[in-house]
């Protein structure tokens, strides 16, 4: 699937700022799991609001407060698009 080339570049260089022991892990069920989600919207390009989806649907909690740390150093805004969608997490 495509990629918007903003959130591609976001992303990559997301993945690069994670820890080398979960970078390839993180950088492959964010990938499948963003590319679902903009499936489930029937676009076929990935955008924005598919990859904050996919980080705020699978992150750990013990990882989670770094995520958003992560996120918001990469440029991701993900309140624009309404995340976090529940109160299960705390910054």
């Amino acid at each position: 699937m495509n990629w918007e080339t903003k959130t591609k570049e976001k992303f990559d260089t997301m993945i690069a700022k994670i820890p080398v022991f979960h970078r390839r892990i993180t950088q492959e069920i964010v990938t499948k799991k963003s590319e679902e989600i903009a499936a489930s919207r029937k676009s076929f390009e990935v955008q924005e609001q598919d990859v904050l989806g996919a980080f705020f649907s699978d992150v750990p909690s013990p990882f989670y407060s770094m995520m958003v740390r992560l996120l918001e150093q990469t440029g991701f805004d993900y309140k624009k698009y309404g995340f976090p969608k529940n109160n299960n997490h705390k910054k």
